[in-house]
């Protein structure tokens, strides 16, 4: 990732429906969405200058706006444009954009009915969220000592800024230890994802992937589970506990931000970097570029 702070770039961001000089795109200490987690947002890549499944992460900004009592002044479409001209403001190519909303300073009480809503999207340059070589040899892993909240504790199917917080903690704590991520727990000790990213294992050439009971469906998941379909693999999701990495041929993890990245151990347990995951980074490449199987097959060498 790029060094530069985030507060002081050249270059504009979108807020509340025009473009802004980055430095200028502030808020208040006082406003509700950094004391009270009224925020949400999303994370997009864009290859080419073009984002990738735009509508769909916008379509999901706006669903977890409205569980979390934002009314947002923009509609789908809208958002979308504007994404599009911060891109090109921007002059992005391939880069990460991040969409968010939140609650103004008009209240520092709990109830915030009538806070106004503010709307932001910045795009920058972003490299692999993993280095290459780490992706090559996978990534390690160490079970992260918080979990997942339980779905009628929390709103877990939404991208809401507070669901974080316990991402950022199990990182840092698993980081402290040489780890690349943590992996993450349900309540009940069922695997359920990483800090940013979801999770897939390979037993015997079948793909099994947990049921999104308490965390995000994600998009990139998705894809890559069509993608893996598309193959000819079996994919199965269910119930899967931790003591099934010792039966387990391969891991990897999937997200915006981690794209397809092979997992090389998670605790006590070692995998390769095998034929399914390979084949999977070489089929979400070509998909994400716009290229055949066979030129992003070539690109990945």
């Amino acid at each position: 990732m790029a060094s530069e702070p985030f507060d002081d770039r050249d270059g504009v961001i979108w807020y509340d429906g025009q473009l802004r000089p980055w430095r200028e795109c502030t808020l208040h200490v006082l406003s509700h969405g950094l004391h009270f987690a009224s925020s949400v947002f999303e994370g997009m890549r864009s290859y080419g200058g073009e984002t990738f499944s735009l509508t769909e992460h916008i379509e999901r900004l706006a669903q977890s706006a409205q569980v979390l009592d934002l009314d947002l002044p923009y509609t789908v479409a809208e958002l979308c444009e504007a994404t599009r001209q911060v891109i090109s403001a921007n002059d992005i190519s391939d880069g990460y954009v991040r969409p968010v909303a939140w609650r103004g300073a008009e209240s520092v009480g709990i109830s915030a009915q009538g806070t106004k809503i503010h709307v932001a999207i910045a795009a920058f340059p972003w490299p692999s969220y993993f280095a290459m070589e780490a992706r090559l040899k996978g990534i390690r892993l160490k079970t992260a000592p918080w979990r997942r909240p339980d779905p009628r504790s929390a709103p877990v199917f939404t991208k809401a800024a507070g669901l974080y917080m316990i991402c950022t903690l199990n990182k840092h704590a698993v980081e402290k230890e040489g780890y690349d991520d943590a992996l993450m727990l349900d309540l009940d000790g069922k695997v359920a994802e990483c800090t940013g990213a979801n999770i897939f294992l390979v037993q015997n050439g079948v793909i099994h992937t947990p049921t999104p009971a308490c965390f995000l469906n994600g998009i990139t998941r998705r894809a890559v589970m069509d993608l893996a379909r598309g193959r000819g693999y079996e994919l199965i999701e269910r119930v899967i506990m931790p003591d099934e990495f010792a039966k387990t041929d391969e891991v990897f993890i999937t997200g915006t931000a981690a794209e397809v990245t092979p997992v090389s151990e998670i605790d006590q347990y070692s995998f390769g970097v095998g034929p399914v995951a390979r084949q999977l980074i070489e089929d979400y490449d070509a998909l994400v570029h716009r290229r055949t199987p066979a030129e992003g097959a070539a690109a990945a060498e």
